[in-house]
């Protein structure tokens, strides 16, 4: 068999983001979320080390004396699930693994976006080479070759129901692995294509990366011979939380950036519509020791330092007295750290969840660190399903606020004399009257989506997985939440720098620098124009980062 253990990453392949490693080592120990990011995203090719191949070697042998054993063990000599009792002869054991992954390929629906596929892929082989699961060196070798192929299977929308591992997703991987069913390859130095939403800059970020195959075919054109699956395998292959956690690591990895994203976009929003920093000084924030609430406060300031037009703002009249005789601004713009703050704590809460989720090897039955198989509940998805549902509501909360900062930029009574809808000229122009419907629109369904997907159950295999996470279906809308989120910020960036064009003094250093970067890709104020292109250029600005990374050359690293 030709496997691809490890392979040097090509200029075209290699991860956009500076700190993302180029190839990633599978030797056992826990990976990381940036290492999920990737492989699964950016194409990163994985190695297996060889102290993981011997430590497989070692638990496929304690599989195989089970296997001659009189004695019935689940998975290996019996039926699954509700078909556990039933004792399988041995001549009928590969045909056992065989229909167990034909039958659970399952799903239905749209296909999947590769990423996720990829990275789903990825941490089940990393749970192979811990020697918990009995699988061969081979079945991992296999799984590695097809991921530094760019070939990856295509999973479908709907069949896991989060327990019992994410089973109808996996099987449609098994099912790859072993020559049947359909996969998409992305060639080799065709990883790079356009920015997501979600903040990808490769062709795996997307539903339909490559051109479809029939598995067979990719397979024997990459080098690679189809999986005979042996005693177990099947299960190994299938009962693990692999896809939700996959989802739950992008979107950690994504929330990172638009958490500090929203920072600077408050800060924009808090300038130019003549508010306060007095709000976000370090003791008063400090009064109330959530640790998000003091970064968020943090990069706030850090954006808004020697802000001439602040300055102005607190300029005093002829009698000595305050010019402006506002004296709290509304909650959107004054409480923005302690709803980001809160949304950071959260997202930390989450990364936790995932860091032990990547440390875990969940297979059932489990082969033990001396030597017992035994049947487990591991692969039960509701850490990691609860996690996602607060990911949902947060980013939903993230994104109404910032959607009432882009409203008031448009009404002439809250805006602080700016023009009505920031139009050219009212009543001919409508400005960015929409851009707030669309943002309105969006948040609407942010907020249907924070609805808990965890809270569900149905019963299934005959009741005897009568329990379930539904995680898989948290994750999934979460990825549309993240999305919502980007879009939500874009439209407040994209408003608030139009806003700092109509007044009379400079922004600061770092708001400038944001400003600058909106304007390199869209123009100022002006007529009315297509404004789909420009929130769509914005939206790109906030999905690779550069809104967040804007400021840094001015005023120093955020938060």
């Amino acid at each position: 068999m030709s496997t691809l253990h490890h392979t040097e990453p090509t200029p075209a392949t290699r991860p956009a983001g500076p700190d993302l490693p180029e190839h990633v080592v599978l030797d056992g120990t826990p990976l990381t979320v940036d290492q999920v990011v990737a492989v699964a995203r950016y194409g990163a090719p994985v190695e297996i080390h060889e102290t993981a191949v011997a430590r497989m070697a070692e638990s496929r042998a304690v599989i195989e004396d089970l296997a001659d054993d009189s004695v019935p063990h689940y998975g290996v000599s019996t039926g699954f699930g509700a078909l556990a009792r039933r004792h399988i002869p041995t001549e009928m054991r590969a045909q056992l693994q065989l229909s167990l992954v034909r039958s659970h390929a399952a799903g239905s629906g749209p296909e999947v976006e590769t990423e996720v596929v990829r990275a789903l892929q990825l941490l089940r082989l990393a749970t192979l080479v811990t020697g918990h699961t009995g699988a061969r060196p081979v079945t991992a070798q296999t799984y590695a070759a097809m991921l530094n192929a760019g070939i990856t299977p295509v999973v479908h929308e709907y069949g896991s129901l989060g327990c019992s591992g994410d089973l109808a997703p996996l099987a449609h991987v098994a099912l790859a692995a072993m020559g049947e069913g359909q996969v998409r390859v992305v060639p080799t130095g065709a990883a790079k294509g356009s920015v997501s939403a979600k903040g990808s800059t490769s062709a795996w970020g997307s539903t339909s990366a490559g051109e479809t195959a029939e598995a067979a075919q990719a397979l024997a054109d990459a080098g690679i011979d189809p999986l005979l699956l042996a005693e177990k395998e099947g299960l190994a292959l299938i009962n693990g939380t692999d896809g939700m956690l996959g989802m739950l690591c992008l979107a950690v990895h994504d929330l990172r950036r638009l958490l500090t994203t929203a920072d600077v976009a408050a800060a924009l929003s808090v300038e130019a519509l003549l508010g306060s920093d007095a709000p976000f000084a370090e003791d008063l924030v400090g009064m109330r020791p959530h640790p998000g609430q003091a970064a968020s406060a943090s990069n706030m300031r850090t954006v808004l330092a020697g802000s001439p037009l602040m300055a102005s703002h607190r300029e005093l009249d002829d009698a000595g007295n305050p010019a402006c005789t506002r004296v709290q601004d509304a909650y959107s713009l004054r409480c923005a750290p302690q709803v980001h703050g809160a949304a950071r704590d959260t997202l930390e809460h989450a990364a936790t969840v995932a860091g032990r989720e990547l440390a875990s090897a969940i297979d059932n039955p489990v082969v033990t660190s001396d030597g017992r198989v035994e049947s487990n509940g591991n692969f039960h998805g509701a850490p990691v399903a609860y996690v996602l549902d607060f990911l949902a509501i947060a980013a939903a909360d993230l994104a109404s606020m910032s959607e009432r900062r882009t409203d008031r930029f448009l009404d002439v009574s809250r805006s602080e004399g700016l023009p009505a809808f920031l139009a050219h000229d009212p009543g001919v122009d409508s400005g960015h009257m929409i851009a707030q419907y669309t943002a309105a629109g969006i948040v609407s369904e942010l907020k249907r989506l924070a609805a808990p997907a965890s809270v569900d159950s149905i019963p299934s295999s005959a009741m005897q997985e009568d329990h379930v996470s539904m995680g898989w279906s948290g994750a999934r809308k979460l990825r549309r939440s993240v999305d919502g989120l980007t879009r939500v910020l874009a439209i407040e960036v994209l408003t608030a720098t139009r806003a700092l064009d109509f007044r009379d003094e400079a922004p600061a250093a770092g708001t400038g620098a944001v400003h600058d970067a909106v304007r390199a890709v869209v123009p100022g104020p002006g007529p009315d124009r297509y404004l789909a292109p420009e929130i769509e250029h914005v939206v790109q600005l906030v999905a690779t980062g550069a809104i967040a990374k804007a400021p840094v050359s001015a005023v120093g690293p955020l938060r």
